[in-house]
């Protein structure tokens, strides 16, 4: 009787046990670490990586360098008492350099490695240039460290020179009184940032570790470091993140890198790749044949090929990125990526690693809500069969020294980065791929996480997967949407809808993690999140990403409108009468659409949207985007900007409206916010604007960023929970 009195207790408490976890709140996600990409040892027994914790309450985001074994078992911080970023391993793993903010200022800092006890010996400062040091990369061959730096092109002459020169102009700039400045040409400003005259540069940073003992300071005279690419230019370019736009040859003698050097680089996106001696001499252009762009180059460890991402019509910045290589010894071009399953790879290829013995590039693609990992076998002037070998949504990819791992992120909408290895193997089995890109999962090598940083939080909040559903849209094609459900769901119950329009336009809603735009913390109060990836949305072929251009109104409104139908129709705890529509950057332009052209919602938050396509133009600083989406100037076509500007349906106007908008964002400017909120207000609209003075086209302050949820979610609460 007493057995089975405790077996009862014990069954009863089990689902007890898990209904204990909670709802996600904003302060869990500030609570978890971002990780970064995984960096090994050379001698394959370590993985670097950074990761980012946030203080809330300090309104700040400090990152460390945490280390793990690459054979499994518990990561840990590798230096506890100073922040870092970026480790970059020596080629023979008793040091690694990083990025740390100690002193005031990015720069590049040394650590000593001592590998047995897997123990950081000693850290000191290697740079410390006036305009701060970024992007470093150690050379293959151990002699110098590269880094990156925004320095005034007009300062020249020897380091120390050069130092003063940039600092002199950097500090007279920040004191003086007088803040005007003068322009001369486009691109004046980016992102969210004035240039105020200065460029990207990279420099090299002789390794002087034989001859100078660690503790004495390297100053720039004794380091001798030199600019390898002077002049008016960006060399790397602006980039959100991704692969480096550069890379150091394997002797260590040459490095390729990335730089536009169009007059008008407002308006080009024709990104060359250059080769320039690490020892001094002229830089070549090696894709001057391509008007389009070229990027993220990647030498093979043999040093026959570079490898690198290539799009091939002009100011098109959402053009197909195929994979190529570029044959160092006769200077031929060839597209690496030839065809899948017995058709042509139609999918933007993303980060790629060669394998040691450069017989294969490894690559992550885009595909209908996941990244992909496939693996390409190398033949310079023959077809290749591409494969599938790792699911889900992956990242970050580099293989493991020997070559008998690859490592990468991996993140879900239920789970932001970890790292992961894979064992690389043979398939199990022989069956018949599920799609032309989706291969059978006994065909593919398991993924093993290899750290869990994030697990005590999220084992105390209650996630919900990702849910797919097709329908069919506009021309008869198959469209994806997605679908979150509250925490606790009981389908006998009706729900609210958020329903989320994604930015880019060419972008999309995948199996992943987003601390910005979070399904889990929107679905968490209560609610079913719809997302809708409409014509133009990446991992569908380029054929559908193309097809936005020119009609940003049009299909993607239909798709977005019917798929929402076959929700409602489809599920039915929906309740339809109770739904609010969210979008940013373009899903803020569509949200401004929406507000023009239907009444069927009950609230409206535009984010950072286009409201006067005309004014867009004219204030926006990659001028490329515009030109290409609408195709011609204001100028030169004023019917089709006309045609798709939401404040032509302004006098339709009556839903509810939350409007958002940063100071600093100079792709989609302030004052698109200001006309949108200013038309509601005079319109008699319910309508309220939310404002953030220092922040630009993302809102990344972590109290800017509560603020933001807050509002939000309350807003929607107030239209939908009545």
């Amino acid at each position: 009787m007493r057995r089975f009195a405790f077996l009862l207790v014990l069954l009863v408490s089990l689902p007890a046990f898990s209904q204990a976890k909670h709802p996600f709140t904003f302060e869990d996600m500030m609570k978890l670490k971002r990780v970064g990409e995984p960096v090994p040892s050379p001698d394959g027994k370590w993985v670097l990586f950074a990761a980012v914790d946030v203080d809330l309450a300090a309104n700040k985001k400090t990152s460390h360098i945490w280390i793990v074994p690459l054979a499994g078992g518990p990561e840990r911080v590798l230096i506890a008492d100073q922040d870092g970023d970026r480790p970059r391993w020596a080629p023979d793993g008793k040091r690694f350099a990083f990025l740390s903010n100690k002193e005031g200022g990015s720069q590049v800092w040394i650590a000593d490695f001592d590998g047995a006890a897997a123990a950081v010996k000693g850290v000191y400062k290697l740079t410390s240039i006036a305009t701060e040091a970024g992007g470093e990369l150690w050379s293959p061959d151990g002699k110098n460290i590269l880094f990156t730096s925004d320095v005034y092109p007009q300062c020249v002459g020897t380091p120390k020179e050069v130092d003063n020169c940039n600092g002199t102009k950097l500090y007279a700039a920040r004191d003086s009184k007088v803040k005007a400045q003068i322009f001369d040409r486009l691109l004046y400003r980016h992102w969210n940032a004035y240039k105020e005259g200065r460029r990207s540069h990279i420099f090299v940073n002789p390794v002087l570790f034989d001859t100078l003992p660690p503790t004495k300071a390297f100053s720039f005279e004794e380091a001798g470091w030199r600019d390898l690419t002077p002049g008016e230019y960006d060399a790397p370019p602006f980039s959100l993140g991704g692969q480096d736009d550069y890379a150091f040859s394997p002797d260590g003698l040459e490095i390729c890198y990335t730089s536009n050097h169009d007059k008008v680089e407002a308006t080009s996106t024709n990104n060359d790749l250059w080769i320039v001696p690490v020892n001094g001499g002229a830089a070549k252009n090696i894709t001057a044949d391509n008007p389009a762009s070229d990027s993220t180059p990647l030498y093979s460890p043999d040093g026959k090929y570079i490898s690198y991402r290539a799009q091939q019509r002009p100011g098109y910045e959402s053009d197909r990125f195929r994979l190529m290589l570029y044959d160092r010894k006769t200077g031929e071009k060839n597209r690496a990526e030839s065809f899948l399953a017995g058709g042509d790879f139609d999918r933007w290829v993303g980060t790629f690693a060669w394998t040691p013995d450069s017989s294969k590039i490894f690559f992550t693609a885009e595909e209908a809500g996941n990244s992909y990992i496939y693996e390409l076998p190398v033949y310079f002037n023959g077809m290749a069969l591409i494969t599938e070998v790792v699911g889900g949504f992956n990242d970050d990819l580099t293989v493991a020294p020997g070559g008998s791992r690859i490592l990468f992120t991996r993140m879900s909408v239920a789970f932001p980065n970890e790292i992961y290895g894979a064992t690389l193997g043979a398939a199990t089995c022989r069956d018949i791929p599920a799609s032309q890109y989706e291969s059978p999962a006994c065909w593919l090598f398991k993924a093993e996480p290899l750290t869990h940083v994030n697990d005590s939080v999220l084992s105390q909040v209650a996630m919900s997967p990702l849910d797919p559903f097709w329908f069919t849209g506009v021309h008869g094609d198959k469209v994806e949407g997605f679908l979150v459900k509250p925490p606790n769901f009981d389908a006998t119950k009706k729900y609210p809808v958020k329903f989320l329009i994604h930015g880019g336009p060419e972008g999309a809603w995948d199996d992943d993690w987003s601390y910005r735009w979070n399904p889990e913390l929107f679905a968490a109060n209560g609610y079913v999140v719809i997302m809708i990836n409409f014509h133009g949305s990446t991992g569908y072929g380029q054929k559908f990403v193309e097809s936005i251009s020119g009609d940003w109104g049009g299909a993607p409104f239909e798709d977005l409108m019917k798929g929402l139908d076959y929700a409602e129709k489809t599920y039915p705890f929906i309740d339809k009468d109770r739904e609010c529509a969210l979008g940013a950057s373009y899903g803020g332009y569509m949200a401004n659409w929406v507000l023009g052209h239907t009444d069927r919602f009950k609230c409206i938050v535009s984010h950072d949207g286009m409201f006067n396509s005309v004014s867009a133009w004219g204030t926006t600083e990659e001028l490329w985007f515009n030109n290409w989406e609408f195709k011609g100037t204001p100028y030169t076509n004023p019917e089709m900007y006309e045609k798709w500007s939401p404040r032509n349906a302004a006098k339709n106007f009556k839903t509810p409206t939350l409007v958002i908008h940063g100071q600093l964002d100079y792709r989609l400017d302030v004052s698109e916010g200001f006309q949108l909120f200013d038309t509601l207000q005079v319109m008699g609209v319910p309508s309220k604007m939310l404002y953030f003075p220092d922040e630009g086209h993302w809102v990344l302050k972590p109290q800017n960023s509560q603020l933001w949820y807050k509002t939000v979610n309350d807003w929607v609460d107030q239209w939908t929970k009545k």
